[in-house]
This record gives C-alpha cells, structure tokens and sequence, in this order.
C-alpha cells in the first residue's frame, strides 16, 4: 500500500461506526458469505450460469457442460443445493437441477456486467 490509499492521521466516525456495526449484527453477514464462497468456486459459477441460460439441467448435462465425471458434478450440484441455490426434482432415473430463485442469476448476471464494465475501462 501506498500513503495516497491509507488515512495518514487515524480518526474515525464514532457515530456512523457504531450505526454499521449495528446493521452488520442485525444483517445474516455469515450466511451470505457462505453463498458467495459457494460459488466463489469456478465450476459452481459455471453451473450457476448454465442454469442462467437453460431454466434446468440433468446432472449428466452439467457433467459435459465442466467436462468433469457425474460423480464431481453430483458433488458441486449438492454443495449448491445444500445452501438453498439449486432445487432438484427426480424424474424417473434422472436428477434435473435448477437456480432456487431469480436472486442467484441476477447476482451472476450482475457479476458478468461488472466484469466487462472493469475490462472496458483497463
């Protein structure tokens, strides 16, 4: 770090500290970060922006979509599911997959936007 990114005199805004300090508590701060390291994992980002473009996928899809085994798909599938991202639904012998809610695409597709806006100003 550099002096021109940090404070050079250390003083704070008691006030306003303790008013965020407040909302933090207040907020499920431990939930939400647990969502976003899910999917902090590249493969799990990958399912979660197929399922943007397909409104759901059998676990043998999103095994060829990573090109990885059924068995590692499974597993990042649950992990998803497990945290309430992905529902699924048997039919007959096949397992399909698909987003919870609207709220993990548009966190998906708002990350994509951020991310061309960052590479359009570098």
């Amino acid at each position: 770090m550099s002096k021109k990114d940090t404070c050079e005199i250390y003083c704070y805004d008691e006030e306003k500290v303790n008013r965020v300090q407040e909302e933090i508590e207040k907020a499920d701060i431990s939930n939400i970060s647990k969502v976003f390291k899910v999917i902090g994992d590249e493969n799990r980002t990958k399912i979660a922006y197929a399922l943007c473009q397909e409104d759901e996928l059998c676990v043998c899809d999103v095994a060829n979509i990573l090109g990885t085994s059924v068995a590692t798909a499974s597993h990042h599938l649950r992990t998803l599911h497990k945290l309430s991202i992905l529902k699924h639904r048997k039919e007959g012998k096949l397992a399909f997959y698909s987003l919870d809610d609207d709220h993990i695409k548009q966190l998906i597709l708002i990350a994509l936007e951020h991310n061309q806006e960052v590479k359009a100003h570098v």
